[in-house]
């Protein structure tokens, strides 16, 4: 389930396209245990239709659409005057978001399909009768899905499964029992106070540490607790109403849980204060500090580590990584100051925000109504069913993600996926071989990491052991906690062990892709490998264009301001000369500026600082796959010279690129992610790194002077 997140991980993970999901937070999943013979899923359920042909099923697709379809461009609009309307406004006059989404694009599109494959594995999961002996995969996601498809159980329940939850809550009488159950929330994946976790340790990137992070705030970003303008304080109104009715839902009184939802707020704005902005949270250097246990104690002299531990079943955590010191010197002061009735309040209105979606309509309605209505501007809830696929996809993705890949993800797709991977690793050396801006000594480390950069592609080769799960078709809610309480667990045994170099941070069908940096490895889910990304059968330029772009744009993350800090084995080591870094942070600076300038929404402007690592990858992805598809056209003779419709392979694939973007988003939407996101706005995805591109205005003939074509001074050149 959404909220019911994992014990937090400290990961500087990046994604090409998180600004393009529903729910605030990335999902963290990954391989721990391997399953046998998981080198390539069998077709587990035994009853499927499609099973005994041996055919692989594909995701339903809009149909007698081409790769790239003359209607979707807007031939009033001059190519040299917005690339992006040009390519994608016949698509937005004719398309209108639909009512439950807060966005819609080939991104939501794609999800859709994937949603619909999904919806049929778990339906035919649920009818299908199986040995779990021998389909565990099939048996978890069938009862998963069951219980959450179980309406009249949820309705005849509502809360009353949390009751001995909200029974250890009132329960508490001091400050060590205040601890103990703030331990014990982490446990199930609620997050209250602060985050905790596992996760690598940034500078022996081959070990797991226990991590010590900010954390428990009910609204999106800390901003939104400290800006002082009209609409901010609106938003906190409605936010402390929302609370409020949450509260009463539960069984408080009216007034009492008013009163209870302001208390709520203003605890949570303390910890807000002390909390480091987006921007600051970019810079891994600072959110570096390992220290003892001893030390990490001083900082919090007012709560005991070492009972929380043992609530948490933690026996020796080591060292711990506390990333942002000066929130828990804060966080003591607010643990010993108020009272225990406020932060009983607390606690309840955080494992039911945590919990909301799995419990009774009126639940589910009034998180909708506030998390997507009043927060992004959705206008309709999904169906049931959608938002119990993503619910499974959530708690037990894996499971789910074997049966997706057996009938959805052919070996020919992976193996033609790690073709144009390495034809993008090509061009990218061919790249820093040439640069003129860096030196010998750090072009040499620049391509040792680029050599050591791991891919993983499709599914895990080695597939997360679910045995330990119980999953039954009882309260839907009791299933997400103990899935929540399992991921809790894993995470928890990783401390002061090796990294296993099989885990995945996202599960098979996500329609998704990321670089992490202390892996030094690219990652790109089977969700993402199909159209409108990738075409079995399509011409290079527009697959190069699509999918080799962002193959391009992940490969980029490895090199941008937050992952140029780490060397080739994914350590966070300075391997730059003085002289290269200088000039990299000249470019990068040029980047923010030119992002600065973006405004989106009237007084509101892309947030250059917060969005540079993503702008940096789209401009150096987009040039790579056009490197890497120069190189595919020069093995081709006469593919050069060949149109198709009229266009030129260089037209097509900047088309193709801009496809993959074409978006229509609500207002409301957008000025929650010009606040929180790392990725700017879709329309600057496109003319921003294209407007840089002498190649770009080459092929489509545009003068210079145009919105278009950057002048020469301020074009941006880094990869």
């Amino acid at each position: 389930m959404k909220s019911f997140i994992v014990i937090p991980v400290a990961l500087f993970t990046a994604c090409i396209l998180s600004a393009q999901t529903e729910s605030p937070k990335p999902k963290l999943f990954g391989s721990a245990t391997a399953a046998p013979n998981a080198q390539q899923p069998p077709p587990p359920i035994s009853s499927a239709s499609h099973e005994s042909s041996g055919e692989t099923v594909k995701p339903p697709v809009e149909k007698n659409r081409p790769p790239l379809d003359a209607s979707d461009r807007d031939l009033s609009v001059k190519p040299q005057e917005d690339f992006f309307i040009y390519a994608n406004g016949g698509w937005i006059k004719q398309t209108q978001i639909p009512p439950e989404y807060s966005r819609w694009g080939s991104f939501n599109q794609l999800i859709e399909n994937n949603n619909d494959a999904l919806h049929d594995i778990a339906e035919k999961a649920e009818s299908t009768h199986v040995d779990p002996r021998l389909a565990p995969e099939t048996q978890k996601v069938s009862d998963y899905y069951a219980s959450g498809m179980d309406e009249k159980t949820i309705e005849a329940m509502r809360a009353t499964s949390l009751d001995d939850e909200f029974k250890r809550i009132e329960a508490i009488k001091d400050r060590n029992d205040l601890l103990k159950e703030i331990a014990h929330l982490h446990s199930i994946g609620v997050g209250a106070l602060f985050d905790f976790g596992s996760g690598q340790d940034a500078k022996d990137s081959a070990h797991e540490i226990a991590q010590a992070g900010q954390g428990g705030l009910g609204l999106p970003d800390r901003d939104y607790y400290t800006k002082t303008d009209e609409a901010s304080k609106k938003l906190r109104a409605q936010y402390v109403e929302h609370v409020a009715k949450m509260l009463t839902l539960l069984g408080e009184s009216a007034g009492t849980a008013a009163e209870h939802s302001r208390k709520i707020l203003a605890l949570e704005t303390k910890l807000a204060e002390a909390s480091r902005t987006q921007v600051q949270l970019r810079d891994p250097q600072k959110n570096y500090n390992k220290m003892p246990l001893r030390q990490l104690q001083d900082l919090t002299p007012d709560w005991n580590w070492s009972d929380y531990f043992k609530n948490i079943d933690l026996l020796e955590p080591g060292d711990i990584n506390v990333q942002q010191p000066e929130f828990f010197r804060a966080a003591g002061q607010v643990f010993k100051s108020v009272p225990l009735d406020d932060w009983k309040a607390y606690l309840r209105w955080h494992l039911i925000n945590a919990a909301a979606e799995e419990l009774s309509k009126d639940f589910v309605d009034e998180d909708f109504n506030f998390k997507q209505r009043i927060l992004r501007g959705t206008e309709k809830i999904k169906p049931r069913w959608k938002r119990v696929i993503a619910a499974t996809d959530d708690a037990i993705g894996q499971a789910l993600g074997k049966l997706y890949v057996a009938f959805y993800f052919p070996p020919q797709a992976k193996a033609r996926a790690l073709e144009l991977v390495n034809n993008l690793k090509e061009a990218l050396a061919d790249r820093i071989k040439t640069l003129e801006w860096m030196d010998e000594p750090t072009k040499r480390e620049a391509l040792k990491k680029l050599a050591a950069m791991r891919v993983k592609i499709g599914y895990p080769d080695k597939w997360l052991d679910y045995s330990l799960l119980p999953i039954d078709r009882g309260p839907f809610v009791l299933n997400a906690m103990r899935a929540a309480q399992f991921e809790s667990t894993r995470e928890l045994n990783k401390i002061g062990k090796p990294v296993d170099p099989t885990d995945w941070g996202m599960t098979p069908p996500t329609v998704n892709a990321y670089y992490n940096p202390n892996m030094n490895e690219i990652v790109f889910p089977a969700g993402i490998l199909q159209p409108p990304f990738f075409y079995a059968n399509a011409d290079d330029a527009v697959n190069y264009g699509g999918i080799g772009a962002v193959i391009g744009h992940e490969m980029t993350h490895g090199f941008d301001d937050q992952g140029r800090q780490f060397d080739a084995a994914g350590n966070l080591r300075d391997w730059w000369s003085p002289q290269s870094a200088a000039e990299f942070k000249k470019r990068s600076g040029a980047i923010v500026q030119q992002y600065s300038e973006y405004e989106p929404l009237p007084g509101l402007h892309v947030n250059g600082e917060l969005t540079q690592g993503e702008n940096i990858a789209d401009l150096g992805g987009i040039k790579l796959a056009y490197a890497a598809l120069q190189k595919a056209l020069d093995k081709n003779p006469g593919g050069r010279e060949q149109k198709i419709d009229g266009l030129t392979p260089e037209q097509r694939f900047f088309l193709s690129f801009a496809a993959i973007w074409k978006s229509k988003q609500r207002d409301e939407d957008l000025k929650l992610r010009l606040n929180t996101d790392p990725h700017s706005p879709a329309r600057y995805r496109v003319d921003g790194p294209l407007s840089n591109l002498p190649e770009f205005q080459k092929a489509f003939g545009i003068p210079d002077g145009s919105p278009m074509a950057r002048a020469a001074d301020k074009r941006v050149n880094i990869w």
